[in-house]
């Protein structure tokens, strides 16, 4: 055959007998090479203008070298098949005009409306971005909505160009060769189906195979084979983390144990801990209440420590367990994060997943060490560090107070702690006693002078004659000191011979008198005096005196009105007499 005649030529009108004697010359039917049907064959030339196809007749298919633009360009190659829909016959050389264009087209609108009418899918290329959207070519271009073109909205919608996605068929037009597609749709469809599919093969307490796929603060989202489930933080690790990328990357595989799963909310909530042993199901048997355990400390707090035990095993030291002073001390300056430690496990709640530990406990008591060195009876040095009503806190050592009673500051009585003694003085004292139990020390200052009750004891006896001083009136009698630190009583009956139902009418504080020793307790330390029989002794004396000094010629009448008259007694009860 001649090469291709000019184009106008072509385009020439041709009668019917023409066009029947060209069918009868190549052998072709009326009913076959009609315009508009599609015809197949094989590349066997290409020209620069035109791909010489041939289609198994005498006369060869000639397609315009532009139909084969673009992504179509692969198919140019001698020996590959392709498609093509007739447009006319030249009358000039009775070559077949095709058009490769027209039957993609026609195969396109073909694929749209199937997909379209039956609810199907799509594939195409996204080949470039418009306003609004983006054209995608699956025969014909289309257009993709850009609020279609994912689940979630597009961060960079550049990097779709250029790929091939699949699509849902939102709207067709076979008239106006048009059709809006949208990947949203599908992708969701396709969701649905994987959920449907997974959930149905879900069983709780089952292990699974999935990645990692996002990472918040709360949890880890892992994809299950197209569906996501929770993983969240407190079911990463038996042990404390501060973030889920402590244990967890985005991409990594990871086994986990799907917990609980809920289809209507779309739900699947996962494992990771749960592949290993809950160790506190055998914290009770490992870590006795008593025991001595190390740990490390993790993290402080103003009530306390806690210490890792092991992983996820935490127990507590509360703040009064820190250290064996009385007085508040904040955890960070006794312990630090990452630093080894030895304590006593003091209690455990294994419901509330609790552990109750203690540091001062691992260590002896500083009392039971001051017990060893010191006995009671030991003198020590300290200063005040406190005054109270009942006494005063002295240090004896760096966690260790002592407390002086005020009835053991001074052998005389005193009101107040303040009399004898000041915050900050430098004191001595006697350890009376050691309770390590109650925590207490027993310290004395008045010991430091001997006990004067058993001097006292020692240097007087019953019936001696003591000069004393009236302290305070009861309604029972008297009490007076006979020396500094010793104190006796005078009751009713032995305040004078007469009755005396009111001692305040006769006696005022700090009046001397003189009174004789009745009794005497030395276990107790009580003692009883009597002014009655002391001024009945002293008569006795006086009268005694009185007859050794005078002359025989003296009656016996003027010796006694004489003596009455010296008695200090007698001259005061006369003065009460006429002031009453």
């Amino acid at each position: 055959m001649s090469e291709i005649k000019k184009t106008a030529d072509r385009n020439d009108p041709i009668s019917s007998e023409a066009y029947e004697h060209l069918l009868d010359r190549y052998q072709f039917t009326v009913k076959e090479l009609t315009p508009g049907k599609l015809i197949r064959g094989k590349i066997f030339k290409v020209t620069s203008s035109h791909v010489l196809v041939d289609i198994g007749f005498k006369s060869e298919g000639m397609i315009p070298i532009e139909d084969f633009e673009g992504d179509h360009a692969q198919s140019l190659r001698l020996g590959a098949e392709v498609e093509a829909i007739l447009e006319r016959i030249d009358p000039r050389d009775g070559s077949l005009l095709l058009s490769k264009r027209r039957a993609d087209t026609l195969r396109a609108l073909d694929y749209l409306e199937r997909a379209y009418l039956g609810q199907g899918w799509v594939q195409g290329k996204i080949v470039e971005r418009v306003k609004g959207g983006f054209i995608v070519n699956v025969g014909i271009k289309t257009f993709l909505p850009e609020n279609q073109a994912d689940i979630r909205a597009v961060k960079d919608p550049d990097k779709l160009i250029g790929n091939v996605f699949k699509f849902k068929v939102v709207r067709f037009d076979r008239k106006s060769e048009t059709a809006v597609l949208s990947r949203k749709l599908f992708l969701l469809d396709e969701r649905e189906k994987r959920k449907r599919r997974i959930f149905s093969k879900l069983v709780k307490g089952e292990k699974i195979k999935g990645q990692v796929k996002s990472i918040t603060n709360f949890g880890a989202f892992i994809d299950i084979g197209g569906v996501e489930g929770l993983l969240h933080i407190s079911d990463m690790s038996w042990g404390k983390i501060n973030h889920p990328s402590e244990l967890f990357t985005v991409g990594q595989e990871v086994e986990v144990v799907v917990l609980d799963f809920d289809e209507a909310e779309e739900r699947i909530s996962l494992g990771y801990k749960q592949l290993t042993e809950d160790p506190w199901l055998r914290v009770p048997e490992k870590y006795p209440i008593g025991s001595r355990v190390k740990g490390k400390v993790i993290s402080l707090a103003d009530f306390g420590a806690f210490v890792e035990l092991e992983k996820g095993v935490e127990g507590l030291i509360h703040v009064s367990d820190l250290t064996w002073s009385k007085k508040p001390v904040h955890p960070r300056k006794v312990l630090s994060p990452g630093q080894e430690v030895t304590v006593v496990v003091l209690d455990i709640n294994q419901e509330a997943r609790r552990i109750s530990l203690g540091l001062k406990q691992a260590s002896p008591h500083p009392l039971e060490l001051l017990k060893q060195r010191l006995g009671p009876g030991s003198r020590v040095k300290g200063k005040i560090t406190s005054l109270t009503d009942f006494g005063a806190f002295m240090q004896i050592d760096k966690d260790i107070e002592g407390l002086i009673h005020i009835s053991d500051i001074s052998w005389e009585k005193i009101k107040h702690p303040s009399e004898k003694l000041k915050v900050g003085q430098e004191v001595e004292a006697v350890i009376l006693n050691i309770d390590v139990e109650k925590q207490k020390v027993s310290l004395g200052i008045k010991q430091l002078e001997g006990d004067i009750w058993e001097d006292f004891f020692a240097r007087h006896r019953v019936g001696d004659i003591v000069q004393v001083r009236v302290v305070r009136i009861t309604d029972f009698g008297v009490f007076v000191e006979i020396t500094p630190g010793i104190e006796g009583v005078v009751f009713l009956s032995e305040l004078d011979e007469k009755r005396v139902d009111h001692p305040s009418e006769l006696f005022s504080g700090g009046e001397q008198r003189l009174a004789k020793i009745i009794k005497m307790n030395p276990k107790e330390k009580k003692i009883s005096l009597s002014f009655r029989q002391a001024q009945s002794e002293l008569q006795k004396l006086e009268y005694q005196k009185y007859l050794q000094s005078q002359n025989d010629r003296l009656t016996l009448g003027d010796i006694m009105r004489d003596q009455l008259r010296h008695l200090p007694l007698a001259k005061e009860k006369g003065k009460k007499k006429e002031g009453s």
